[in-house]
């Protein structure tokens, strides 16, 4: 076995990206590095690929992963490889141990991705297609990529996900779909088949797949808009949702921002935690609802619109506001006029924090005057008219006018 024992100052930590073609697909480099490693970590398919190289310890993967990464980081300063699949930074153990490894102390040396393979075998421009992964993740979130004529390529988790998806897309109106299930790329067990996702019959897949959909968008199809404000009618709720305008509006007001943190106090559907989350992934929000029914239907309804992550606290506030992740923004929708709510609100909220407050009656409206003449921000009043019957004519019927109260945390 050679030396190749880390220098004071260089990285002692060496991931490389492997494929199902074995010591085939990888340079003389990174051969080398496997060869003349004293402990090789990886899971016991990437062993079992490297078994002609790998003359050191073989160490596989923990349950839960995080003892691994105890083990690795325990070596620091002594070279430790990790095997993964393809590329280590895309879904991978590499974005992982980076949490934990300064990138100073790690080298890389990268195989194709899943995705990358897919594409190439499709002839799939990679940057006009939407890569997902699903990998030990809820199918859901494929929801928010299902629009007609987009390319989606998906990382699965086991045999199962590729019929799973099928039935997905014909229960929401793209069972015309063209589902390609890719399985064990660049291996000599490679095969890549296509079927229309309602004539799905696909049988013994291999748990080693990637999916790939051509999107066809029957009529009725559940598409989400990527503009905020979604129709109400892809709502599951019992009327107290806020309506697709206001909603609007209050979205806007919110302004997200990569990585915040929402509490949507009030959650009533979950509409507002839900198109917050939909605005980018790195969002998250927690809805606070004290009916359990609601609280029910609000995890309903953020499957439904793929955001699974969406948490739900059932609990009044301002009881069930304690102990919760600190936010970076707080909308209260409902129940902000009760006695101590929107103090726990404030109190909550950290600096350069912002809380945006909607209210339809007399009593909050007091409520957001008394702290707008205190803490200062803006106050807007919001009217919808539409248009309805009245008689055999058509005249403009008004909604409830609704007060929102703006303010940011110095």
């Amino acid at each position: 076995m050679a030396d190749i024992s880390s220098a004071p100052g260089q990285p002692w930590l060496t991931i490389i990206g492997i494929g199902e073609d074995g010591p085939a697909g990888l340079g003389d480099e990174a051969k080398r590095l496997i060869a003349a490693a004293s402990v090789v970590f990886g899971g016991a398919r990437h062993h079992a690929l490297m078994a002609g190289l790998i003359e050191g310890e073989c160490l596989a993967w923990e349950s839960p992963f995080e003892r691994s990464v105890a083990a690795i980081t325990a070596r620091r300063g002594s070279p430790v490889v990790v095997l993964a699949s393809g590329d280590p930074f895309l879904y991978g153990v590499g974005a992982t141990l980076s949490r934990s490894v300064d990138a100073t102390e790690m080298r890389t040396v990268p195989a194709p991705s899943s995705f990358s393979l897919a594409a190439s075998r499709l002839s799939w421009p990679l940057q006009e297609v939407a890569s997902v992964s699903l990998h030990g993740r809820s199918i859901d979130l494929i929801r928010p990529h299902l629009h007609h004529g987009r390319r989606i390529i998906a990382l699965t988790s086991d045999q199962e996900t590729p019929t799973q998806l099928a039935a997905l897309l014909a229960a929401n109106g793209f069972g015309r779909s063209r589902l390609h299930v890719l399985e064990a790329l660049g291996g000599e067990r490679e095969r890549v088949s296509a079927r229309q996702a309602d004539a799905f019959d696909l049988e013994d897949i291999d748990p080693l797949n990637v999916c790939a959909i051509d999107v066809v968008a029957g009529e009725g199809a559940r598409m989400l808009a990527f503009a905020p404000g979604l129709d109400d009618a892809l709502f599951e709720h019992d009327g107290q949702i806020t309506k697709r305008e206001i909603r609007a509006l209050t979205l806007s007001t919110l302004a997200p921002r990569h990585g915040e943190v929402l509490w949507d106090v009030g959650a009533g559907s979950g509409s507002i935690g839900i198109e917050w989350m939909l605005c980018d992934p790195s969002l998250r929000a927690i809805a606070i609802e004290q009916s359990s029914e609601r609280a029910q239907r609000i995890a309903r309804n953020a499957a439904a619109f793929g955001v699974p992550g969406l948490a739900v606290v059932e609990g009044a506030a301002p009881q069930a506001l304690q102990s919760l992740p600190e936010p970076d923004v707080i909308f209260v929708g409902g129940g902000g006029s009760e006695d101590g709510v929107m103090e726990a609100a404030i109190a909550a909220l950290k600096s350069g924090g912002r809380l945006i407050a909607n209210s339809v009656t007399l009593q909050m409206d007091a409520k957001l005057l008394a702290l707008h003449a205190t803490l200062g921000g803006s106050l807007t009043r919001i009217d919808i008219s539409r248009a309805g019957a009245i008689g055999a004519m058509t005249g403009w019927r008004p909604a409830m006018p609704v007060t929102q109260w703006h303010w940011v945390k110095n």
